[in-house]
């Protein structure tokens, strides 16, 4: 295995456990919201994922890409993607509630995809050629 491999099969690894915390900020904070608070599904999920978005973004810009890019723009490049991703998602997610599809299965589907497509942005997108930049002293 090439010294790029491992560099790339470690990121994902990295970006997989930082999007677990994610999820598991996300999940908590839309359980609450919706078993405790009774909230309905689209503005739980809304709150829940720019809550695990925040943590996401800063961990792994941080951690796994290792990247000294400027964090306004990394941040707007970001919200671009969510600009598309979350209407999308909340769209979809309450139409599928609507027909009956519980809340919580809507939910895991749409972390995984979340969390594929959110991976492929910031690789080729937000941190292209910008990765590994960041002085770790």
């Amino acid at each position: 295995m090439s010294k790029e491999q491992s560099k790339s099969i470690l990121q994902i690894i990295k970006f997989t456990l930082f999007s677990a915390s994610a999820g598991i900020i996300q999940v908590s904070s839309f359980t609450l919201l919706n078993e405790l608070l009774n909230i309905i599904y689209w503005p739980a999920y809304l709150v829940s994922l720019i809550l695990s978005i925040l943590w996401n973004f800063t961990l792994n810009r941080r951690y796994t890409f290792q990247s000294a890019a400027n964090v306004p723009i990394a941040m707007l490049k970001v919200f671009g993607f969510y600009l598309v991703f979350t209407p999308l998602s909340t769209w979809l997610g309450q139409l599928a509630e609507n027909v009956g599809i519980n809340e919580y299965i809507i939910l895991a589907v749409t972390m995984l995809s979340n969390f594929v497509l959110e991976f492929l942005f910031c690789k080729l997108v937000v941190y292209k050629n910008q990765e590994n930049t960041r002085n770790t002293k």
